[in-house]
């Protein structure tokens, strides 16, 4: 599992870095631009989740060992 959550954090930032080369910033919310901006969202929510999924495991694990 914590391979798998690596990954994702990888490719979230991947698609970031790819979508904020592709936005216009003289337009940044017209044509593709606005579709970049979108994605690169997605991604920092992905990676938002993926960082309270980290946490809520160290807390089961905290919990576990007090018990």
């Amino acid at each position: 599992m914590k391979i798998f959550k690596i990954i994702l954090s990888l490719i979230a930032m991947g698609l970031i870095i790819y979508n904020l080369t592709q936005v216009d910033f003289n337009a940044p919310f017209e044509g593709d631009s606005i579709i970049a901006f979108i994605t690169v969202l997605a991604s920092l929510c992905a990676l938002t989740l993926l960082q309270i999924l980290r946490i809520s495991k160290k807390i089961e694990k905290q919990s576990k060992v007090r018990n």
